[in-house]
């Protein structure tokens, strides 16, 4: 554990007007608040708020960035509150441990619609001051560097949420050693066998070709000396996360793969990147399509470098970076160099753009989203992207995220030219609307009156803001008709639980679920965007949570050790009263299928994975989903009387998606929540009976089996 003078020497050794006292009280304070609490290893708990301010201390933080990170548990795990904080240390430093506290509290990994709202949530704290996500992201890098010491359930959980988020999160924001550290803690957990591989490769690798790393690095340094310009050379070999993911990406293997190794060049002018190009072209043949100029356009998050691959030493491709010392400031700090102090002041850095603005422009842009789901799917694009500028005719530049489409560019434009959209022309070329546009392409736009969005746009696009669009534009074409199927489902899925879908009880679920109306809320039932029983809990929960003496879901199977949890194959969606065998798969415990699912063939030389189980012989709650296709006429009426059925066989619709419109029939999928095979052939033998339906059948594809299974 770091002393406190020895945590002080490191904030002087950048920031020599520090507040000793303030720090040393935060220390003691911190150290008093944790007394007696231990950490998995058995090490003091206050080990860990020291070492995430060790952490803050190597990108050079204020005073209050430290403290913060020293006191960041105190209000939630001790008897410490915001009022003492804010008395012993300031109102400033009581709100950033309350940041970091409610950053804290949010749980990222949950369902889709509650992580929407939770990522909602935790970019509204961001954006009110952003030395929260900083001592967020070191408290997460801290806890991924001792995470073995966690249960091994906890540590997949803690890997998967920092390699869907965290990391993302710090990459976004320009903190690439710290996006590049916390892929590869991540990767160790998820993959353990993968990242072994990698490294032993690696060094079979260095066996066969001695330190290629030392002889270009040499290379390039003489290049720069014959050229006259001072700089300085880095070399190293690439994590084994980024290798892995570039291997998965190009589908090839280690020996194929052969930009493995980076180098960077840091010079004293931007002239010199320049200069320094010119000279590593001339001397290395540079590899076509492989240039990227981010000094004459910089990322929004600040980042500036030249990048080039070349093929070096027997043909091996190696990526170049060329960058200045400040701008390397910048790629390497990211929001840290905004906030990072120099002789006892905030260090000046033209390069560091203040992440505030993105964060700010993020949160005006989805404050008002209509759907959860929309904002978090455009928050991830705009973490996970890439960017690719582009330009009108008339030469103006719009930046979109990688893979990004002419309907992207319309739209990004502005909505009402995105929905008029009928074609586009990429350099003069009239090109399909699904054409990936590239770097410094010229885009134009073709539009037309009376066109609208079309539905097959959405597998289209990438952008959040066309996405959005498209959706909207649809539900309101379609609104009507959804209107009508969601008071159905409602009616059916109330009298179920014994109450009547009125129109104030509507109105009070719309209300309590952020909803404008009633018909809004219908209208999400009926295009499958809310689920009934969504509605139910809002309304209900006393009667949404009552079990009675069912068997939980925790328990449904029996023949598991207790450690292990299991899931249901998405494939063949077993359900109790049915043959299951259970397939053990690494980090996400054991996949429960039906003992005639054709996916289970793909482990016939894999006895070691299967394990026998069985069903728990009591009474299960209508939770396991089946999915059912259905064709019925296209008359009015009949949808609503399917609905009815399913209804009175106690059964609640989940979701429901047509996948064909005929001018006489409906081809749709049902998925219905069911208790056990029983009641699934109940509820079938009602569908047969009717008149207008043609035909029905469960949907078993083993396409969607678990892809992860077959590793």
């Amino acid at each position: 554990m770091i002393a406190v003078d020895d945590l002080i020497a490191l904030v002087r050794s950048y920031n020599p007007k520090t507040n000793e006292n303030l720090i040393r009280a935060a220390y003691d304070y911190g150290r008093d608040m944790h007394e007696g609490q231990k950490r998995h290893s058995g090490e003091p708990y206050f080990s860990h708020p020291i070492a995430v301010a060790a952490i803050l201390t190597e990108q050079r933080l204020d005073d209050a960035t430290i403290i913060t990170a020293l006191l960041h548990d105190t209000i939630e795990d001790t008897r410490a509150s915001y009022s003492e904080v804010e008395k012993r240390f300031g109102k400033e430093i009581a709100e950033l441990v309350d940041g970091v506290t409610k950053l804290t509290n949010i749980q990222l990994t949950s369902t889709e619609t509650k992580q929407a709202e939770n990522f909602r949530k935790l970019f509204m704290a961001m954006s009110k001051d952003l030395r929260v996500i900083l001592v967020k992201l070191a408290d997460r890098l801290h806890n991924m560097r001792t995470i073995k010491a966690m249960r091994p359930d906890k540590q997949v959980q803690k890997a998967r949420e920092t390699m869907d988020i965290f990391a993302p999160l710090a990459g976004r924001m320009g903190m690439q050693w710290m996006r590049e550290e916390l892929e590869d803690l991540a990767f160790k957990v998820l993959n353990p066998d993968g990242r072994a591989s990698i490294i032993r490769r690696f060094i079979t690798l260095q066996k066969e070709t001695g330190d290629v790393i030392h002889k270009i690095t040499s290379d390039m340094r003489d290049e720069l000396d014959e050229a006259d310009i001072e700089a300085d050379v880095f070399g190293r070999a690439k994590k084994p996360y980024s290798i892995w993911r570039k291997m998965q990406e190009k589908d090839q293997g280690f020996s194929r793969l052969s930009d493995i190794y980076g180098f960077r060049i840091i010079t004293r002018t931007e002239g010199d990147c320049y200069r320094t190009l010119g000279a590593i072209h001339q001397r290395w043949r540079a590899v076509p399509g492989r240039f990227k100029d981010y000094i004459s356009q910089p990322k929004s998050n600040g980042y500036r470098s030249l990048h080039t691959t070349v093929s070096g030493r027997d043909g091996k491709r190696v990526e170049v970076q060329i960058r200045t010392r400040q701008m390397h400031d910048v790629a390497e700090s990211g929001v840290a160099a905004h906030w990072s102090y120099r002789d006892g002041v905030r260090s000046e850095n033209p390069f560091a753009v203040d992440p505030a603005k993105w964060i700010a422009g993020l949160k005006e842009r989805f404050e008002a989203a209509e759907d959860h789901d929309e904002f978090l799917e455009a928050v991830k694009l705009e973490m996970y992207s890439d960017q690719v500028f582009c330009f009108t005719p008339k030469g103006d530049v719009f930046k979109l995220p990688r893979g990004a489409t002419p309907i992207d560019f319309a739209y990004a434009i502005h909505t009402r030219i995105g929905s008029a959209c009928v074609g586009a022309k990429v350099d003069g070329l009239r090109v399909p609307l699904w054409t990936r546009l590239k770097n410094g392409q010229s885009v134009e736009v073709l539009t037309a009156q009376g066109q609208t969005p079309q539905a097959t746009w959405i597998d289209i696009v990438v952008t959040g803001k066309a996405k959005s669009a498209i959706r909207k534009a649809l539900r309101e074409e379609d609104r009507e008709r959804f209107v009508k199927l969601g008071k159905e489902l409602a009616r059916v899925a109330f009298s179920h639980i014994g109450k009547r879908a009125t129109d104030k009880a509507l109105e009070t679920a719309a209300r309590n679920m952020a909803l404008p109306d009633r018909d809004e809320l219908l209208a999400r039932l009926g295009s499958a965007e809310l689920t009934t029983s969504e509605v139910i809990e809002v309304l209900y929960p006393a009667l949404a949570a009552k079990q009675g003496d069912l068997v939980s879901e925790d328990h449904a199977v029996v023949g598991l050790n207790p450690d292990q949890s299991f899931r249901r194959a998405p494939c063949c969606q077993a359900v109790p009263g049915e043959r299951i065998i259970g397939i053990t798969v690494r980090g996400q415990g054991v996949v429960v299928h039906a003992i005639d699912c054709e996916k289970l063939v793909e482990f016939e030389n894999q006895p070691q994975r299967w394990i026998d189980l069985r069903w728990h012989d009591g009474p299960h709650p209508e939770i396991y989903t089946v999915s059912l296709e259905v064709t019925i006429s296209n008359d009015a009426g009949v949808l609503g009387r399917i609905c009815t059925l399913i209804g009175e066989k106690k059964a609640n619709i989940s979701n429901l998606n047509f996948i064909d419109r005929k001018p006489d029939y409906y081809r749709l999928i049902i998925d219905v929540d069911l208790r056990d095979v029983e009641h699934l052939h109940a509820v079938m033998t009602a569908l047969e009976a009717e008149t207008d339906v043609a035909h029905v059948t469960r949907v078993r594809d083993p396409g969607r089996g678990l892809a992860a299974a077959a590793e």
